[in-house]
């Protein structure tokens, strides 16, 4: 039987340059109208017992090259459990060696999260006890943009995922945070959900992520430069939430990522902003340092450089809303790697990983509250 390869379904991205006995030689589809790639997400037939050479012949080119090393592409037989699999880096070339022992493999980037799936998510929280949904607008391909609100509290918390779509470690967070907060048997929950309201938007990118984006909108458009003037004809996504905010105000704020070359989980701020005070910017910080004690999941001795004072770029979601609403806002990173602090030698990080995280955010959350 000969290998097929398929990538023609919903977040799939890989083309096919040669099939040569057991190696195959592949590349990366670019962004629509744009020139980031680094997403991948494809099938593999007529493999049953073969030892694979997958190579993607393009990695040199794409976004973020320097992630690459020590990097493990991820497979699955049932698209539910994803471990990692003999991956290397050499010469501009990213080579996947794994031996197929089901009819049918699955490879990507990192586990993905179908639009098929978030849909479940949303119709499932809806259902929810005290849970309110809405949708803030459409995108330029007209994928609604779910809003999913609750809790009675005075503090407003806004959590939004996925404003890059190839970064699908984010949604399986926000899948972890909503299935915490609307947990009735869960005493951190009720807490929570009495001191603040949470909106929470799972994915701020449904077109990048149904068309097997990495970073950007089905108009090329990288939402997270857009949030100092969003417009109906770039990034509508952008618009549509920031708008919400402006009516509800924002006390704290977590936009959701994963990077791809640091192996950690790390948390980037808002230094630089005109506004800056230390005593806001303490709140920050005093976030990160007790999510640290909290879970061995995090530190943070890793991450980003600093923007210096007033250089900010107020484009960028955290930026915006620290400066916007004086609220405490960060962004946090997930690894496309391990977070090597506590590390997994067969899965790496991962989705259950990334939904325990997100449970310990909220608990950290629960513990300053009422101080933001």
């Amino acid at each position: 039987m000969s290998i097929q390869i398929s990538a023609a379904f919903d977040s799939g991205n890989i083309r096919v340059v040669a099939i040569d006995g057991d190696t195959v030689d592949l590349e990366i589809v670019k962004d629509h109208e744009s020139d980031f790639y680094q997403w991948f997400h494809f099938r593999v037939t007529g493999a049953k017992g073969r030892a694979l050479t997958l190579r993607i012949l393009n990695a040199a080119g794409s976004a973020y090259p320097f992630g690459w090393p020590g990097y493990k592409a991820r497979w699955s037989a049932d698209r539910e459990s994803w471990r990692m699999t003999d991956t290397d880096y050499a010469d501009g070339v990213l080579t996947i060696r794994h031996t197929c022992q089901m009819a049918i493999t699955w490879f990507a980037y990192f586990a993905p999260y179908s639009m098929e799936r978030h849909h479940d998510l949303v119709s499932r929280i809806a259902l929810a006890e005290g849970v309110t949904h809405r949708q803030l607008g459409t995108t330029l391909d007209g994928q609604p943009i779910d809003c999913l609100t609750l809790g009675e509290g005075p503090k407003q918390v806004w959590l939004y995922a996925r404003q890059h779509p190839g970064e699908s470690m984010a949604e399986w967070w926000m899948e972890g945070a909503l299935e915490f907060l609307t947990d009735e048997d869960n005493a951190v929950a009720r807490d929570l959900r009495a001191r603040a309201t949470f909106h929470c938007v799972p994915n701020m990118n449904p077109d990048g992520s149904l068309r097997g984006h990495l970073r950007t909108n089905a108009a090329g458009v990288n939402l997270n430069r857009e949030w100092h003037t969003p417009t109906p004809e770039r990034s509508p996504e952008v618009l549509a939430v920031r708008n919400a905010m402006d009516e509800t105000g924002v006390h704290f704020a977590m936009d959701v990522h994963g990077d791809e070359a640091i192996p950690a989980n790390f948390l980037a701020g808002f230094e630089g902003i005109p506004s800056w005070t230390d005593a806001l910017g303490e709140k920050f910080y005093e976030f990160g340092r007790r999510l640290a004690a909290h879970t061995p999941d995090f530190q943070t001795e890793l991450g980003y450089d600093k923007s210096p004072p007033g250089r900010a770029n107020l484009a960028m979601s955290t930026n915006q809303l620290a400066e916007r609403f004086g609220a405490v806002s960060m962004t946090l990173e997930m690894p496309f790697k391990d977070h090597d602090a506590n590390a997994d030698s067969e899965f790496g990080w991962s989705p259950i990983r990334s939904k325990l995280l997100a449970h310990a955010c909220l608990e950290t959350l629960a513990s300053m509250i009422d101080d933001l």
